[in-house]
């Protein structure tokens, strides 16, 4: 059996007492970061040998882990926060496991977005699970341009050094009037929540050093334009200093209108002598 065990985020209060056990168990333990989790087990008490299982190995290890479970062996599955399978390779090895006829079962625990969801003041209901984008240019920005589509909160994941990074990016896109949550060190001594809108969080970071892994929960971009003054959207960011290419994906990304369509509307505000 491979059990997908849960370990906390931040707070070691919040590893549960099955999760406990069903460590202690095991005849194996898989995880990214065998110095991570070693500290996490010497806190717990537990002994037991450890697997390193991550991105870069993956392919390897996999398939003999799927040999150790066929064996006969408890293995357990840990992230390096979290619960495995969102957002690391723990997903391939489940389906290794489903191909493999090999039982998998969960033993839930803490997890970053829905944490970070219900702190953030917005629209619960529904919700888009992001992650962290992708960090190659072409494969990024069609990511972006997708979640301009997308009409439930989203939830992306960044690091602090990429973060103003990726705020520049969505006021690109057109989500800087969008409110926003900007969630760092959850679980733990100097956990913030930053409740802004994407502009607001421009002006902040550039003043705060951004410290701590994030979760940002985003709002999306109105579905239609509706009621909103599209020239003066055009006035406003023309007026800031921004070319003509520029002031069209920020009104199409808040608008919803095509780029196309809004560049030739600032052409022809440009010409109107605005």
């Amino acid at each position: 059996m491979l059990y997908l065990v849960g370990t906390p985020i931040g707070n070691m209060g919040d590893i549960s007492q099955r999760a406990r056990e069903v460590l202690a168990s095991a005849d194996l333990i898989a995880c990214e970061d065998t110095r991570r989790t070693g500290i996490l087990l010497k806190n717990l008490g537990i002994t037991n040998k450890l697997f390193a299982y991550h991105e870069h190995n993956k392919a390897a290890k996999g398939p003999v882990l799927i040999s150790r479970l066929k064996q006969g062996e408890t293995v357990c599955l840990v992230s390096d926060a979290g619960m495995p399978s969102i957002s690391d390779p723990g997903e391939d090895l489940v389906k290794l496991c489903i191909e493999e006829g090999v039982d998998v079962s969960a033993v839930p625990g803490p997890v970053a977005a829905i944490t970070a969801l219900v702190l953030s003041g917005l629209d619960t209901r529904r919700y888009h699970y992001e992650g962290f984008l992708p960090s190659e240019n072409s494969e990024r920005k069609k990511r972006l341009e997708a979640l301009k589509d997308i009409r439930e909160t989203m939830i992306i994941y960044e690091a602090p050094h990429r973060l103003i990074k990726l705020i520049d990016e969505l006021i690109l896109n057109g989500f800087g009037s969008s409110g926003a949550a900007f969630c760092r060190e959850l679980t733990k001594r100097y956990e913030q929540v930053i409740r802004c809108t994407v502009s607001e969080a421009k002006e902040y970071f550039t003043g705060t050093e951004p410290k701590g892994e994030f979760v940002v929960c985003l709002q999306p971009l109105p579905e239609e334009s509706g009621d909103i003054d599209v020239e003066a959207l055009i006035g406003r960011f023309l007026d800031e200093g921004l070319s003509t290419k520029e002031t069209a994906s920020r009104v199409s990304g808040m608008t919803g209108i095509s780029k196309k369509d809004v560049y030739e509307r600032v052409i022809k505000y440009r010409a109107d002598g605005n």
